[in-house]
């Protein structure tokens, strides 16, 4: 049995701040160890639930953040970026039975410690045939086409409710409570570890490849928090603007929607100018 962990940064213990999953600050360098620990965490209960093989892709800005010295010997990481699904990389090879969400968090325009969706500002709001969308509910579509349970979300309070209408079945773990975008009540590492691997070791029941899902096709639909930036993503084959600062596509299937908003959050992220956004 093999279980893909996709781990991103600022839904993991402790972390609260933008400096904290910048990379090159300090407090990211510090908040790497509380990272580690929230992913190593839920590969161990995977592995005392029965799992024979884990692979943690890394999905945080430069996809070079965990410590892979202080993970268990047995994974393998993928870590790098220019990844085909990007978060979910891997998924489409056939050979994995179960994905985590490790360190998620909630969407552009939410509630939520760090809320946004992927790009950390410029984006405030996404919409996937109408709903309000986190990467949550994006990568679990993009999952459920190739067959793959969604069996383990952790991140804040807001991150497991908003887990609850894409992946109910899953086990679920909050190590902190949402207080503002930018402070959370937050459980020790040592607490937190030992409750992501118990809800992982949990979860292992919950593997199992099944028929995949075609439920397409999907609309996207993204605001902007300026106008420019629209305009820069009607860049990208079949995007066109639906409203003020929005722009939307269409597309048969997830993996193709998936590629387009990475190609459309490429060309904005470049079109943003340092003081005016």
């Amino acid at each position: 049995m093999k279980i893909l962990v996709s781990a991103d940064m600022e839904g993991a213990t402790g972390v609260t701040w933008p400096a904290d999953v910048l990379p090159g600050t300090p407090q990211w360098e510090r908040c790497r160890s509380l990272f580690t620990s929230d992913v190593n965490a839920a590969a161990l209960g995977f592995y005392d639930g029965g799992a024979d093989e884990v692979l943690i892709n890394e999905a945080h800005w430069s996809m070079r953040n965990l410590l892979i010295e202080r993970m268990d010997e047995r994974v393998q990481m993928l870590t790098g970026k220019h990844k085909s699904l990007s978060m979910v990389e891997g998924i489409q090879h056939g050979d994995v039975d179960a994905i985590a969400f490790v360190g998620y968090h909630t969407g552009a325009g939410t509630e939520g410690v760090l809320a946004h969706t992927y790009l950390a500002n410029s984006i405030t709001g996404v919409w996937l045939n109408g709903v309000r969308a986190s990467e949550g509910l994006l990568n679990a579509h993009v999952a459920a086409e190739y067959g793959v349970p969604v069996v383990l979300v952790t991140g804040d309070d807001l991150t497991c409710a908003d887990a609850r209408g894409y992946a109910p079945d899953a086990q679920k773990v909050a190590v902190k409570d949402h207080v503002s975008r930018y402070a959370a009540v937050c459980r020790t590492p040592a607490r937190t570890a030992a409750d992501i691997r118990a809800a992982a070791a949990r979860a292992v029941p919950l593997a199992g490849r099944y028929t995949p899902v075609e439920a397409g096709p999907f609309t996207v639909e993204l605001e902007f928090d300026a106008e420019h930036l629209g305009a820069a993503a009607t860049v990208v084959p079949g995007v066109a603007p639906s409203g003020e600062r929005r722009v939307s596509y269409t597309s048969a299937t997830m993996y193709e929607g998936i590629r387009t908003f990475k190609a459309v959050t490429t060309i904005v992220s470049s079109a943003v100018e340092e003081q005016y956004g």
